[in-house]
């Protein structure tokens, strides 16, 4: 049941908190929209913290749609380098093609056309159309769910399920003419107040009916969802102290990137991994094999370890060349 002092008392704190981030800037219509597209790729998996000189940059470089969708892709991948989860901004590349050449350079407002664009799903389909188009939305994001597990008490794994948290959100409401700052307001209010750790309640709007607050338990469940758990065996070939890496055309992750050549290894018995890594819903074990024979082709490429910061490489290849290079 939708509770009418919610909104109001939310936008309220909103107007006197709310940060000043780059992609709130007051600019024009398609600014906005194109600042939206951008920062939400960009807040997918990472901290606004993290995001704001990303962002900055590649606005610098990069500040209109039809630019990014001409934008040569290893200067692209530079601008994001240590933001990880390349995919995205592959993804954000081919969505500014489409909308340059399927729609007129504008970003679409219809929701069904805003997920048929790559790297776009459900939620960041959402956070366009109630940010950049001002429609009656709630994006549910990590903040927001978290005001809404406090709010309502949540705690048993069917009640933290995402298609009862949608159904759930509806007791925050909307705002009709103010949509856009209702949605950021939400987010807001999650990030600077209903904080995992130590919640500021005394300056919460919710606070008077919150049930967390009530019960003086602000513990959060989280939906049990289990790593696959993946195992590879990493070739090391090694000259003149520089290290042989390869285009990545075999496996999902990092894709067209260059990484250490890599074999899945499938139930593997004993398996004494040197590295693990964590990615997205993976975790990689790693054993680190050194090798003398190798076949140079087109996709292989040598590496000097003393000058890594010259070449456009993923944190996941960096990381195995500082490990190596500590353990010689």
């Amino acid at each position: 049941m939708k509770d009418p002092t919610i909104t109001n008392n939310i936008l309220n704190w909103y107007d006197l908190n709310k940060r000043s981030l780059p992609w709130r800037k007051n600019v024009s219509q398609t600014k906005k929209q194109y600042y939206t597209l951008v920062s939400e790729f960009m807040l997918q998996q990472t901290q606004v913290a993290t995001v704001i000189p990303y962002f900055n940059r590649f606005i610098k470089n990069i500040p209109t749609i039809e630019k990014l969708s001409k934008y040569d892709d290893r200067k692209l991948v530079k601008l994001w380098e240590g933001l990880g989860y390349y995919s995205r901004v592959r993804n954000l590349k081919k969505t500014a093609q489409i909308v340059v050449k399927n729609f007129n350079k504008k970003i679409p407002r219809n929701f069904i056309d805003l997920k048929s664009l790559p790297g776009i799903g459900d939620y960041t389909a959402s956070a366009i159309s109630a940010i950049a188009f001002n429609e009656p939305i709630i994006p549910l994001d990590g903040n927001i769910e978290r005001v809404l597990k406090r709010y309502l008490f949540l705690k048993k794994q069917d009640q933290i399920k995402k298609e009862n948290l949608n159904e759930k959100k509806k007791i925050f409401g909307t705002s009709i003419k103010r949509s856009s700052d209702y949605a950021q307001a939400l987010m807001e209010l999650g990030a600077l107040i209903c904080k995992p750790v130590s919640p500021n309640c005394k300056n919460c709007p919710l606070v008077k009916k919150c049930k967390s607050f009530k019960n003086k338990n602000f513990d959060l469940v989280k939906f049990k969802k289990k790593d696959k758990e993946t195992f590879y065996k990493l070739n090391v070939y090694k000259k003149n102290n520089h290290y042989l890496l390869i285009k990545n055309n075999k496996f999902n992750f990092l894709k067209n990137f260059n990484i250490f050549p890599m074999e899945e290894v499938n139930n593997p018995k004993n398996f004494d991994k040197d590295l693990n890594f964590k990615m997205s819903n993976m975790s990689m074990n790693i054993k680190i094999e050194f090798k003398n024979k190798y076949n140079l082709n087109k996709n292989n490429f040598w590496i000097d370890p003393t000058k890594l910061q010259n070449y456009t490489l993923p944190t996941f290849t960096k990381k195995i060349v500082k490990f190596l290079e500590s353990h010689k």
